[in-house]
């Protein structure tokens, strides 16, 4: 399991998908990209969607995503994205209040459970108290990560 910090942006993408039964039928679907702006994010969707899309396409949202950081699974059987809320939980020492912080990211998993496991696995390393508020799957088609020009060619 790895993990991935930027700014994310959840893009949707409206085309004309060929069916299994090899009907037309024009459908939006839910993409996550990291850039650093609107304007970058839907450039490099329109990119990174130009090798799987024939015909005509278009981009009809970008918004910056809920979380900052997504876990991506080493398994080959992981095909579903996860949105899990933590509570980060820290001690006032002077009023000795207890506080909760929220925190959204995304897990990158095959099934529900192996969300949650990836949570505990890699919240499991650090120093920090959390509880773990909701686990819910998402719609996300793919997660697509900036490459550096040269990393892209090899």
């Amino acid at each position: 399991m790895r993990s991935r910090t930027a700014q994310w942006f959840q893009t949707k993408i409206r085309y004309e998908k060929t069916m299994e039964d090899g009907l037309q039928k024009k459908v939006t679907e839910l993409y996550t990209i990291d850039a650093l702006s609107h304007a970058e994010a839907e450039e490099r969707i329109i990119e990174e969607m130009s090798h799987y899309i024939s015909g005509e396409y278009e981009v009809t949202s970008v918004v910056p995503a809920p979380y900052k950081e997504v876990f991506f699974s080493d398994s080959m059987e992981a095909d579903r994205y996860f949105k899990a809320k933590l509570a980060f939980i820290t001690i006032n020492e002077k009023t000795e209040k207890e506080k909760r912080t929220a925190v959204t990211y995304l897990i990158h998993a095959q099934t529900f459970d192996g969300a949650v496991k990836a949570i505990h696995e890699v919240m499991g390393g650090t120093m920090i108290d959390y509880v773990v508020l909701s686990v819910a799957e998402t719609n996300i088609m793919d997660v697509f990560e900036y490459k550096k020009p040269e990393e892209a060619e090899v």
